[in-house]
């Protein structure tokens, strides 16, 4: 039967469908750059220690008609850049107004002022404002803006309503001063109301992404406090992962890869404590994340430390741990990522002196040694990298260096991250 003319119409349709579905892939497959997370923190559930102090917390709500100005600390650089806000502990919408980004006053983290000349508005999917959804996170419209590595960046976010509820999403570690204020002040050189106040938490920020070469990639930690930086300065970015990552810059080989602080102070591998347990945040806080190639999972000492002291409850704790570092390495494996293992640190006082560290205990360490070995000899992991050997008293095992500790024998110290880092083996990668 001949073609009639409509015929003729929805062949030639299919076929030019065909050519530009085709020519799309084609176009994708021959671009030479791709997303790659510069920074990153982990969201977690704000405790109400942590809430932003009042007037901009209520009942029923926080940050109603206010302004939050965050820095943060990137890795690589690159001349096009997006924001990742989260909702993902809310329990309500997160109605966003506005957001600008800009360079902070000096390049100083922490800092409330911004250099206006560099002031951008942000939009989220072609508009200024966005509403996340409870659980939710938004990425936010490409922006040229060139950022160097291993530099500072100003985000300011205004929220005309707030978010009605006190179940917000934050990481309290920031170890970085945010600020906050009423009113619209986006774009204001510096926030200097009488009522603004500042603290050392960052809130809703999640990710920034640079727009880069495909040589470009990124580390992804996953940790507890000593990778979250607790016992390091306050706007100085002096985490151990901070003084790795300027290692890492100065070497022509690993100067293409971020560092992303996957950490939180407290958590653990099995159990939900500060922050979701690590074995079910992987997804969220790896998998998720734009541009991973490398991870290393450096948690258990919460775990251990947390757990009764008789060896049959040990026993068990070692068995899970082992068992849940063998799925982590699964599920990042088959990912094409590359996994690191690092072996636990020493926590206990001497004389197992619980008054100086609750968590020491011979059966605890006992626990510590047994999965340090799986980690070193289990060969599951790609490399491994020996915490345990970089900080441990030679003498007494079950110790960190006095000259390394930051007071508790649980923490390292400045000296200790600066061990830590100096002793990081950058060949690894």
């Amino acid at each position: 039967m001949p073609f009639s003319r409509f015929n003729w119409v929805v062949a030639i349709a299919a076929l030019l469908a065909i050519f530009s579905s085709a020519e799309g892939k084609h176009l994708r497959e021959r671009q030479d750059g791709h997303w790659v997370d510069t920074w990153a923190s982990m969201p977690q559930l704000t405790e109400p220690a942590n809430l932003p102090p009042a007037p901009y917390n209520q009942s029923g709500s926080v940050f109603v008609n206010s302004t939050i100005r965050q820095t943060i600390h990137t890795s690589i650089g690159g001349d096009k850049i997006r924001i990742r806000i989260s909702n993902a502990f809310g329990t309500t919408n997160l109605p966003i107004t506005a957001v600008t980004v800009a360079l902070p006053f000096n390049g100083s983290a922490g800092v409330s002022a911004i250099q206006t000349n560099t002031l951008h508005t942000v939009t989220f999917s072609g508009s200024p404002n966005y509403t996340i959804p409870n659980g939710a996170l938004v990425v936010s419209d490409p922006i040229n803006f060139r950022v160097a590595p291993t530099s500072m960046l100003t985000v300011t976010i205004y929220f005309k309503d707030g978010q009605t509820t006190n179940f917000i999403t934050s990481h309290p570690g920031s170890r970085t001063t945010s600020w906050m204020a009423f009113g619209n002040q986006v774009s204001t050189a510096n926030i200097t109301d009488s009522n603004r106040q500042g603290v050392q938490h960052w809130y809703f920020l999640s990710a920034v992404e640079v727009y880069t070469s495909r040589d470009y990639s990124s580390f992804a930690i996953v940790g507890d406090s000593i990778t979250d930086g607790r016992g390091s300065d306050n706007d100085k970015n002096n985490r151990w992962p901070d003084l790795v990552l300027a290692r890492m810059q100065a070497n022509k080989d690993t100067s293409s890869i971020a560092v992303i602080n996957q950490a939180a102070g407290g958590n653990r591998i099995l159990y939900d404590g500060l922050g979701p347990n690590a074995l079910g945040r992987i997804d969220r806080d790896v998998l998720s994340h734009s541009g991973v190639k490398y991870a290393m999972i450096f948690e258990g000492v919460n775990d251990i430390g947390t757990g009764a002291t008789d060896a049959v409850s040990q026993k068990v704790i070692g068995d899970r741990l082992i068992a849940a570092f063998k799925q982590m390495v699964i599920r990042l494996q088959a990912a094409d990522i590359t996994v690191f293992g690092s072996t636990i640190t020493p926590f206990s006082a001497p004389g197992y002196n619980v008054t100086m560290e609750s968590y020491s205990d011979p059966e605890r360490e006992k626990t510590r040694q047994r999965v340090n070995k799986f980690i070193r000899e289990s060969g599951i992991f790609d490399e491994v990298v020996d915490f345990d050997k970089m900080l441990r008293n030679e003498t007494h095992p079950e110790q960190l260096q006095a000259a390394l500790q930051g007071g508790d024998y649980l923490h390292p110290n400045g000296a200790g991250y600066k061990k830590i880092s100096d002793a990081f083996p950058l060949d690894i990668f």
